[in-house]
């Protein structure tokens, strides 16, 4: 194709936005809407792993050590611990300081501790977090199996509501996100279709003068393109307002703070992604479904001529 006529097509998609106003705007609007649909079931099946992972932060592993553990090997089995797959930290606990905490969370009790007089029956401990919950059992029978290791205290309730709940805000969220991309791309191509057939009296005139169908279809190629990205950019901005709306309005809930809000990822730090992903898709799903629908249409002349 050359220089000359590929921006006369070019030309003719961007004329062709106006004149068919109508028709743009509503292929704008279906397309925004599909979008702004299939984003925010993104966005939210995303926040809702990291609302997840911020709660999973948030267990913790007791790792009781034997009564007649040295302070070397106290400090070595930190060293092992912390050498360990899917260990995210540790951090010591001695008896004096499990101790003192005790004093304090029974303060009413205190002729308890005054019958034990210098006696800390407690013992040394670490607490460790794991990276994986799901691979928490693997790592705390290691743990276990480690010499000079007493006994190993976990909230195996708790992992498992934890990853029960992930496995099934995955299952439900593709689920949805499959559902809204059909539906999308069903409307999508009736609009489409819409669109081309209002200007069948256009196509059949340019067929009618030796037009090839790539230079019939390519303004069509043009004008969808167009459609989609402006309405991938709107998205963005949408989204963008109410994204943030959102966020700030829960955050005014203290309560929210205990289950991880916190780990709500801040919309300025994807935003690029969500834009580049919403304007991308826009512009590749009005351009070929601009194009899909134009060669059914030249098709369908073809055979009934």
């Amino acid at each position: 194709m050359k220089l000359s006529s590929f921006r006369y097509l070019v030309g003719q998609g961007f004329d062709n936005v106006w004149k068919n106003r109508v028709m743009a705007f509503a292929s704008f609007c279906v397309l925004l809407v599909s979008l702004l649909l299939v984003g925010i079931a993104v966005l939210f099946y995303v926040n809702i792993n990291a609302i997840i992972g911020g709660i999973e932060d948030k267990n913790e592993v007791i790792v009781y050590l034997t009564e007649d553990t040295s302070d070397d090997r106290l400090a070595q089995i930190g060293d092992e611990l912390r050498t360990m797959n899917n260990i995210a930290s540790v951090q010591l606990y001695t008896k004096e300081e499990a101790f003192e905490d005790l004093k304090t969370d029974m303060s009413d009790q205190a002729i308890v501790f005054e019958s034990l007089g210098d006696d800390n029956p407690l013992l040394d401990a670490y607490r460790i977090r794991v990276s994986d919950i799901s691979k928490m059992d693997e790592t705390l029978k290691a743990a276990e199996q480690m010499p000079n290791v007493d006994s190993v205290r976990s909230p195996d309730s708790f992992v498992e509501l934890l990853t029960e709940m992930r496995r099934v805000v995955t299952i439900v969220a593709i689920a949805i996100i499959i559902a809204l991309l059909i539906v999308s791309m069903v409307i999508i191509s009736n609009t489409t279709r819409a669109s081309v057939f209002s200007r069948r009296r256009e196509i059949s005139i340019m067929q009618s003068v030796g037009a090839t169908k790539a230079f019939i279809r390519f303004p069509f190629f043009v004008e969808g393109m167009i459609n989609g990205f402006m309405a991938g950019v709107f998205a963005t901005l949408l989204t963008w307002f109410a994204y943030d709306s959102l966020v700030d309005l829960l955050g005014r809930f203290d309560v929210l703070s205990t289950i991880g809000l916190g780990n709500v990822i801040p919309f300025n730090r994807i935003y690029v992604i969500v834009m580049l992903s919403y304007i991308a898709a826009g512009s590749f799903i009005g351009a070929f479904g601009s194009v899909l629908s134009t060669r059914v249409h030249l098709r369908y002349r073809a055979a009934n001529m």
